[in-house]
């Protein structure tokens, strides 16, 4: 039986292990390397379906627990799955929680069988287990689905991290187990902290449980940016060739070209339209926080070099104004020009991919955006 999302591998850049490619999926096929806006609770906060199309986004992702919590996963199932519910015709990816129980911190215990959690929203009391995240992702009906993980802290001690990285392990062995929709395909976790040998002792048991695909998860966590690198560079060729290869977590513009040069084809993040809710831009010569006084009579777009709706139709002192009186406007506009910013920047990644000048690429992109190479 042919999986339900498949590979393929169109060019690996001569000069770096940087690879275009496309993901087949039952909504469609993704561009490799890719950026996935993240819609968290069914929503890219202030998009329409339709803004996102018109940016070029190609996929998004949705949180598990967020949606199990509300509006909960029969309501979505009912309504026919996430692609209808949310009006979304394109490939959807849902992690699985594990992360943001993660987050929950003295609100959840972690046992061998699962998480027992509390709310963040009223207190009440929760369990996630392999078997029954697979249910709720199963519910909500994205076309990738990712398996039940912990995620460490960083830093994190040896002795924790393996036993974390092996239960991790069994936990993944227990979602393909409880996986039974033919039309998702099931992505599992490789973690291990920041030990080698632990990365490698997780690859090696993720990868052999023949999956779809593969993400890295616990880096991006906090942890300077060299140690990210070096996380990175090492894991990524550890992951098989002809299946996708995402790294969760990831949406500066400097961690997604090195993400695409080591390799990687998916990566999502929040921050987008996070740093939108607090009046800043990424734009083409660096990040431009807008709500800053210098901006008040600023006549000009936010980025000259974006063709975006948001900067061919409005100036930074207009934008301003939204953002300091409070105006959803100015999320809204903010948040459409940086997911078209991500979105044409990783367009400009597979065509340097293409050209096998990546490298290059990357060394005229930091001298730009003032990037010295080792800096969140």
């Amino acid at each position: 039986m042919k999986p339900a999302v498949t590979y393929e591998l169109l060019h690996v850049d001569k000069n770096s292990g940087a690879r275009r490619g496309i993901v087949h999926t039952p909504h469609g096929d993704i561009q490799t390397p890719v950026f996935m806006p993240v819609g968290t609770q069914a929503t890219v906060k202030s998009m329409t379906p339709e803004e996102l199309k018109e940016i070029g986004a190609q996929i998004i992702l949705s949180n598990t627990y967020h949606l199990y919590l509300r509006p909960g996963q029969k309501i979505v199932k009912e309504a026919g799955g996430l692609h209808k519910f949310m009006n979304w015709d394109r490939p959807i990816l849902t992690d699985s929680g594990g992360f943001q129980v993660f987050s929950l911190g003295p609100l959840r215990t972690i046992t061998e069988e699962g998480v027992e959690f509390k709310s963040h929203l009223d207190g009440s009391k929760h369990f996630f287990s392999p078997e029954s995240v697979m249910k709720t992702e199963e519910d909500l009906g994205a076309d990738i689905i990712m398996a039940f993980d912990e995620c460490v802290e960083y830093p994190a001690s040896y002795e924790y991290t393996k036993q974390s990285m092996e239960r991790t392990t069994r936990w993944a062995k227990r979602c393909k187990e409880a996986h039974t929709t033919e039309n998702q395909a099931l992505f599992g976790i490789i973690q291990g902290g920041f030990y080698e040998d632990l990365r490698t002792q997780s690859a090696k048991d993720i990868v052999d449980l023949d999956l779809p695909g593969y993400a890295i998860g616990g880096i991006s966590v906090g942890e300077p940016k060299e140690e990210f690198l070096k996380m990175l560079y090492f894991t990524a060729p550890l992951m098989p060739e002809n299946k996708p290869r995402y790294l969760m977590g990831v949406g500066t513009p400097d961690y997604l070209i090195e993400a695409a040069l080591a390799g990687i084809d998916m990566c999502d993040c929040v921050l987008p339209t996070r740093i939108a809710r607090n009046g800043t831009a990424m734009t083409w010569n660096g990040k431009v926080v807008v709500r800053n006084a210098t901006y008040e009579r600023d006549w000009g777009p936010l980025d000259p070099e974006c063709d975006c709706y948001t900067c061919r139709n409005y100036t930074r002192a207009y934008i301003r104004h939204l953002v300091k009186t409070n105006e959803i406007l100015g999320v809204r506009l903010l948040s459409i020009h940086n997911i078209y910013f991500l979105t044409k920047l990783m367009e400009k990644v597979r065509i340097e991919i293409e050209h096998d000048n990546l490298l290059g690429f990357r060394e005229e992109f930091y001298k730009k955006y003032g990037y010295t190479g080792c800096e969140k």
